[in-house]
């Protein structure tokens, strides 16, 4: 295995924004691994289909910063980035059967899932296709989509994920 870095193509090398959407990413596995710190003594209020989803993000969000940062088009990328997939489309899928929020319906995040699932297909379509630039576009949407927005709307004060990271901040 050749170890010696190569130069990546400009085309290829990662930009101000990909830079931003990792650390976002970041950020937001550390409040999700914190707010589940916070929470530890209520954990087994969570019904198993959300413990999988919160499984399948966080793989997600630990892999975007790595994904964004790294160099492009190799094996490793190509590897990790269908593990990404995977757990992208694992969590869209499993949002559909967690619906205690809006009393048994779907709800706006709902539409997000299914965004995810045709951005996923897109995003897979032009990497096949050599398509770089699409490639980055659908990524980058995904990532500000599916894991930034979908992430926000997760810590509001009314939500578990929310609840719990308070109590970590207050030392509870």
């Amino acid at each position: 295995m050749n170890t010696t870095a190569r130069p990546m193509p400009h085309a290829l090398a990662p930009t101000w924004f990909d830079v931003v959407l990792a650390v976002l990413s970041a950020a937001l596995l550390a409040a999700v691994l914190g707010a589940l710190a916070g929470g530890r003594g209520e954990w087994s209020m969570l019904p198993a289909n959300v413990w999988f989803h919160l499984v399948t993000i966080i793989i997600a969000l630990a892999l975007t910063p790595v994904m964004l940062l790294r160099f492009r088009g190799d094996r490793l990328h190509r590897t990790l980035g269908y593990v990404w997939l995977v757990s992208m489309v694992t969590t869209a899928l499993m949002s559909f059967s967690i619906r205690q929020i809006n009393d048994g319906t779907f709800s706006f995040i709902h539409l997000l899932s299914v965004l995810t699932l045709w951005v996923c297909y897109k995003l897979v379509r032009n990497a096949r296709a050599h398509d770089p630039i699409g490639h980055r576009r659908e990524v980058r949407g995904i990532v500000l989509g599916a894991l930034m927005i979908a992430g926000f709307f997760t810590f509001q004060f009314d939500r578990v994920m929310g609840q719990w990271l308070i109590a970590l901040t207050a030392g509870n």
